[in-house]
């Protein structure tokens, strides 16, 4: 497999460690929104949020909670954003599930929120049915 995330758990490509334990990987981006800006990953490959194991996703977020607690605590951020995508159409680049913790700091421009949209009350309560609908796996 040549997964660049993959190759960086094995240590075939250098990185940057923030933290490790047995089942996640957490390292600075190098191409940062913020100082600080780290990715989490789960050290066995999974390509998304919709293909991984729940075991995965549990240990990504405990990390990515621990990892946010330190750059709150050493680099006094403000606030902390959580991004984490899923497929091309939603600007993952590299295909091996990973949460982005940024920091931010009053005032800053590392993450852009998007627009809101205008509420429709009947719209949405169509969909939210739809959706419980369709709510199996």
């Amino acid at each position: 497999m040549d997964c660049i995330f993959c190759r960086i758990v094995a240590g075939e490509i250098p990185s940057h460690k923030v933290y490790e334990d047995d089942a996640t990987f957490a390292f600075l981006d190098i191409y940062p929104a913020a100082r600080g800006h780290t990715l989490v990953i789960p050290k066995a490959h999974t390509t998304d949020l919709l293909s991984a194991a729940p075991e995965a996703l549990e240990a990504a977020v405990r990390t990515s909670q621990t990892v946010a607690r330190i750059l709150h605590n050493v680099l006094q951020a403000h606030g902390i954003s959580i991004v984490q995508n899923n497929g091309r159409a939603a600007g993952q680049d590299v295909f091996h599930y990973h949460v982005h913790v940024i920091p931010r700091w009053e005032g800053d421009k590392a993450v852009r929120s998007w627009r809101p949209g205008e509420t429709d009350h009947g719209v949405l309560g169509a969909l939210a049915a739809e959706l419980r609908a369709g709510g199996g796996t």
